[in-house]
C-alpha cells in the first residue's frame, strides 16, 4: 500500500488489501516469467536491423524465440476464474455454520431432519450458476473481439493470433489495426495511434521511427512497421492491469448485515448449544438415562433443530434468489451482472465517476458545423474524397457522414496528413476539382495577417473544446524536393470552409445523467483528455459548471487534500490511471459510495477500487474483467433500470428480513428459556416447518419479487433489528405464556403424551396467528397482490386446522377448555402488541409504507 492509500478512513479501506493465496501465486508466476524472459532475451543471437526491417525474422530466429518462450502469450482471463466464483459463493460463514449442523445431523440423526441442507446447496448453486453464466458470456465476447496481428517473417506477410507474436517480430501496422505488443517504430508513413484505452487521451499521437508504441493502442492514420520490444507479461497493458487479478467481493450492505447477524448468532450458539443440549438431556431423564437409552441422539437433533431455527437461512437463500432474478431481468436488457450483489450496490451509489471517451462519447468525431468563406467549385467532393481515403485520420473520416459526393478522377499528388505538420494535401488536375487542396489546422495553413476571420473563428472553437480545421485551395501544383515528396510552401492558399468537429456524444448520455441528478446522485467526469475537450463534452450532456475543466496535473497526491479539490471540481482532464484510482479512494474516504464507468485499460484500476465498476461491452478485456456490471451493448441508458432493480431488491429484502429475523429472535429466546427450565422443546420439527413456510417462507418469496420503487435509505441492519427484536420478543412471550400454562395446568382428562401434543398444538396456533399479524403489518401498503397473499396464508392455516389429514400429519390436536381460552387471549394480546409496535416504529421512520 502506498502512502496515499494510508489516508483512507478505516471504514473505507481497500477491501482487496489482503491478497488470497491464489492471487499471490499468480503474481509470483508472472514475476518468475518476466525474469525468465529477460534472461532468455540476453541469450538471443543479435538481429541485423536492416535485414529485419526488410524481411522480418528468419525461420531459425522464430524457432529460437519459440524455444526461449518469448511469445506474447499472457495469463489473463477476460473475467473471474471458475475457482474465484466457487470460492465467493461456497466458502461463506452461512454455509460453514449450517454445513456443520448438516454433517452433525447426518452422523447422529435421521436424514429426514437434514432437509435444511438443500438451502445450503441451493444458495451456493444460485450464485455459482449465475456468475458462471456471466463469465461464459464475457469469455465469448473476448473471443469475438480478439484482434489479429500482421507480421513479416522470411519476407512473407502473415496474419497471426496475438499470442503467437514473438520478441523482435516485425509488425506491419495499418489504419484500424490494434498494436498487439509493445514495439519500437521502424518505419512510419504518417503513422498515428489512438492510445485512449491506455491513457484516456483521445487525441491521436504521431509516431516516428524510434518511437515506442504500446500494446492496446489503435492505428487511426497512416501506416508503418515496428519491431516488438516487450511481449506477454512485460507489456505496458499487462503491467497496468496486474492489480486487476486481485480477488475482491463487491461491498454489499445486505450481505454484510446478514453475515454480521450470522456471526453474532455463531458466537451466541456456543453457550446456547450447551444450554439446549443439557436441557433436552434433562428433559429425557438426565444424561445417564439419555445415554443409556439412546435418547441422546434425539437431544442432539433437537438442539440442532433449535440452532437451525435461530439462523435466518431462508433469508440468505431468498436474497440470492432476488439478486439472481434481478440479474436475469437485467440480462434481457443487455446488462451483465458479474456479481449478484452488484445490483444492490448501484442502488446505494451516491457518487458516479464517469470516464469521457467511450462512456459519454462514442470515441469518434462528428462534424459540428461548417462555415463557408468562398464558394470554390468541387469543395464538397474534395471533402468526401479526403474523408473516404484509406489513411484518413479520425477527424477527416468524420466527413463522410455529411459529404458523400465522389470525385471521378485520380489525384495527381497526395500528401497524407501528419500531426507534425498538422495538415494534409491533395492535388487534382482537372475540373471541377482542379488545383491544390489543403486540409489542416488553421494556424498552420493560413497566414495570420491575411485571414483573420477563419483564425478568429478557429480560436473561439478551441476555447469551447472543439477541434477546427480549414479547407484551403489554390490553382497551382506543388513543387517537389527531388525525391518525389511534395513540398508545400502554403503560399497563395485561400480559405474555402472552416470545419468544426466534436466528439460524438452518446445519444442517451444527457438523459441518463439527468436521471442521476434527479435522484440526488453526484457526478464527476474524469478523463485523460484535454480539460477543455472534457468540459465541452460535459456541457453537451447538460453538465452545469464554471470554468474550462480542472487540469489533473495540478492535483495533490495526499488523499485528504485531493478530497478538498474534489469538493470544488467536478470536471477533470489529463487524469492518469493512478489518479483515477486515487480519486475513487478519496471520494470513498469522504463517505461516498462510488460507481465508476469506463472502457479502457486506463480505467481498470479505478473500476477495481470503486464500490461498483461499470464497463462498456466494447471495452478492453481487462476492464470488463474487474467490473461488477458490463453494459454489453454499450448503452448508457440501461443504468436507470439497474438502479430500479437494485431498489426493488433492497426494499423487498428489507421487508422480508423483518420476517426472518423476527423468527430468529423468538427462536433464540425460547431456546434459552427452555434450556434454563429444562423443559421439552415446545415444537415438533414438522410443526416448525409449517410455521416457517406459512408465516415466512412462502409469503417472503412472493414479497421479494413484487415491484418496489422506494429510494435506498442507509441503515438496513439498524432498521431491521428495531422491528425484529421487539416483535420476536412479543412472539416469544406469547409462546412461553401459552406453554407455561399448559405445563402448569395440564388437562387431567388426557394422558401425558396427549397433553404434551395438545400443548404443542396450542403453542403452534399461537405462533402462527401472531406471526401472520406480523406478516400483515409488513405487507403494507396493501394492494390486490399483497392482500391476496395474506388472505391465502390465513386460508391455508384454516385448512390445516380443519382437514383431519393435515391435522394428523402435523400432529395437531385443537386444545380444549381453559387452554383454548388462554390461547385465544394470549394470541389477541400478541397481535395487538405487534400492531402498536408497528405504528410506533412507523412514526419513528424505522418502517415505511412509502413506495
Amino acid at each position: 500500500m502506498n502512502h496515499s492509500e494510508s489516508k483512507v478512513s478505516p471504514a473505507r479501506r481497500d477491501l482487496t488489501r489482503s491478497k488470497p493465496k491464489v492471487t499471490l501465486l499468480a503474481e509470483r508466476r508472472d514475476e518468475h516469467r518476466r525474469s525468465a524472459m529477460a534472461a532468455a532475451r540476453g541469450k538471443l543471437a543479435p538481429v541485423d536491423p536492416l535485414a529485419l526491417a526488410r524481411d522480418g525474422l528468419t525461420t531459425a530466429q522464430v524457432h529460437e524465440r519459440h524455444t526461449a518462450e518469448l511469445s506474447n502469450a499472457v495469463a489473463h482471463e477476460s473475467s473471474r476464474s471458475v475457482w474465484a466464483i466457487v470460492r465467493a459463493n461456497v466458502f461463506t460463514l452461512f454455509n460453514t455454520v449450517l454445513g456443520s449442523c448438516l454433517v452433525l445431523v447426518l452422523l447422529v440423526g435421521d436424514p429426514r431432519d437434514a432437509l435444511f441442507g438443500f438451502i445450503v446447496v441451493a444458495n451456493a448453486a444460485i450464485g455459482v450458476v449465475q456468475e458462471y453464466r456471466a463469465k461464459h458470456t464475457l469469455d465469448k465476447l473476448a473471443v469475438l473481439h480478439a484482434p489479429r496481428a500482421r507480421v513479416r517473417r522470411g519476407g512473407s506477410v502473415l496474419e497471426l493470433a496475438v499470442a503467437e507474436v514473438l520478441q523482435d517480430d516485425l509488425l506491419l501496422l495499418r489504419t484500424g489495426d490494434q498494436v498487439p505488443a509493445d514495439a519500437v517504430v521502424v518505419a512510419s508513413e504518417g503513422l498515428e495511434l489512438d492510445e485512449s484505452l491506455l491513457t484516456g487521451e483521445s487525441d491521436p499521437v504521431a509516431k516516428s521511427a524510434g518511437d515506442l508504441t504500446l500494446s492496446g493502442s489503435a492505428v487511426v492514420a497512416g501506416h508503418g512497421s515496428a519491431r516488438v520490444h516487450r511481449v506477454g507479461a512485460e507489456s505496458y497493458a499487462a503491467a497496468l492491469t496486474a492489480e486487476a487479478r486481485r480477488f475482491s467481493l463487491v461491498n454489499s450492505e445486505i450481505r454484510n448485515s446478514i453475515n454480521r447477524i450470522i456471526l453474532y448468532i455463531a458466537w451466541a450458539l456456543i453457550p446456547i448449544i450447551v444450554l439446549v443440549v443439557n436441557g433436552q438431556m434433562s428433559a429425557h431423564g438426565g444424561w445417564a438415562a439419555a445415554i443409556a437409552s439412546g435418547d441422546w441422539r434425539i437431544a442432539v437433533v433437537s438442539a440442532v433443530a433449535s440452532i437451525v431455527a435461530m439462523i435466518p437461512e431462508g433469508l440468505v437463500l431468498l436474497t440470492s434468489i432476488s439478486f439472481g432474478m434481478a440479474a436475469v431481468t437485467l440480462a434481457r436488457s443487455q446488462v451483465l451482472v458479474q456479481e449478484l450483489p452488484a445490483v444492490e450496490g448501484l442502488a446505494r451509489v451516491d457518487m458516479v465517476c464517469l470516464d469521457k471517451t467511450g462512456t459519454l462519447t462514442e470515441g469518434r468525431m462528428e462534424l459540428a458545423g461548417t462555415t463557408v468563406f468562398e464558394e470554390v467549385p468541387g469543395w464538397r467532393q474534395v471533402l468526401a474524397w479526403l474523408g473516404s481515403h484509406p489513411n484518413a485520420n479520425a477527424t477527416a473520416a468524420a466527413l463522410t457522414a455529411t459529404y458523400s459526393e465522389s470525385v471521378e478522377q485520380t489525384p495527381a499528388t497526395v500528401l497524407d496528413f501528419s500531426s507534425a505538420r498538422k495538415f494534409g494535401a491533395v492535388t487534382f488536375g482537372a475540373a471541377p476539382v482542379a488545383g491544390d487542396w489543403v486540409l489542416g489546422a488553421p494556424e498552420m495553413v493560413l497566414q495570420p495577417d491575411s485571414h483573420t476571420e477563419p483564425l478568429t473563428a478557429a480560436f473561439e472553437a478551441a476555447g469551447r473544446g472543439l477541434r477546427a480545421v480549414v479547407l484551403a485551395h489554390r490553382e497551382q501544383r506543388p513543387a517537389t524536393n527531388g525525391t518525389g515528396d511534395p513540398v508545400f510552401d502554403l503560399a497563395g492558399l485561400k480559405p474555402v470552409a472552416l470545419l468544426v468537429f466534436r466528439e460524438k456524444v452518446r445519444p442517451d448520455a444527457a438523459e441518463t445523467l439527468a436521471y442521476f441528478r434527479e435522484q440526488g446522485v453526484a457526478l464527476k467526469i474524469i478523463s485523460g483528455d484535454n480539460p477543455r475537450t472534457v468540459a465541452a463534452v460535459a456541457r453537451d450532456v447538460g453538465f452545469e459548471f464554471d470554468g474550462d475543466g480542472y487540469d489533473a496535473r495540478e492535483l495533490p497526491e495526499d488523499l485528504d487534500a485531493l478530497g478538498d479539490v474534489l469538493q470544488r471540481e467536478s470536471v477533470l482532464g489529463r487524469v492518469t490511471p493512478e489518479q483515477k484510482k486515487a480519486i475513487v479512494l478519496a471520494l470513498q474516504g469522504a463517505g461516498h459510495v462510488v460507481a465508476m464507468t469506463g472502457d479502457g485499460v486506463n480505467d481498470a484500476l479505478a473500476l477495481k477500487h470503486a464500490d461498483i465498476g461499470i464497463a462498456m461491452g466494447s471495452g478492453a478485456a481487462a476492464t470488463k474483467a474487474v467490473s461488477r456490471l458490463v453494459l454489453l451493448d454499450g448503452q448508457f441508458s440501461h443504468l436507470p433500470a439497474v438502479v430500479a432493480e437494485g431498489r426493488r431488491v433492497i426494499a423487498n429484502v428489507e421487508r422480508v428480513a423483518n420476517l426472518f429475523l423476527t423468527k430468529t429472535t423468538y427462536a433464540i429466546i425460547i431456546s434459552i428459556v427452555i434450556g434454563i427450565l429444562m423443559w421439552r422443546y415446545p415444537f415438533l420439527p414438522r410443526q416448525l416447518s409449517i410455521v416457517s413456510s406459512m408465516t415466512i417462507g412462502i409469503p417472503a418469496f412472493f414479497l421479494a419479487l413484487l415491484p418496489n420503487a422506494r429510494r435506498y435509505q442507509p441503515g438496513f441492519l439498524r432498521r431491521t433489528l428495531m422491528f425484529a427484536i421487539p416483535s420476536g420478543t412479543i412472539v416469544a412471550a406469547c409462546i412461553m405464556a401459552v406453554y407455561s400454562y399448559a405445563v402448569a395446568f395440564p388437562n387431567p382428562l388426557l394422558e401425558q403424551e396427549l397433553a404434551v401434543r395438545e400443548a404443542q398444538t396450542a403453542v403452534t396456533m399461537t405462533v402462527l396467528l401472531v406471526a401472520l399479524w406480523v406478516l400483515g403489518a409488513l405487507a403494507r401498503p396493501f394492494d390486490k397482490w399483497r392482500a391476496l397473499l395474506v388472505a391465502a396464508m390465513v386460508l391455508g392455516l384454516a385448512l390445516v386446522m380443519a382437514v383431519p389429514f393435515a391435522r394428523n400429519f402435523f400432529a395437531l390436536d385443537i386444545p380444549q377448555g381453559s387452554l383454548l381460552a388462554v390461547t385465544i387471549a394470549v394470541t389477541a394480546t400478541g397481535c395487538l402488541a405487534i400492531e402498536l409496535l408497528y405504528r410506533f416504529l412507523k412514526k419513528r421512520g424505522a418502517v415505511s409504507e412509502r413506495e
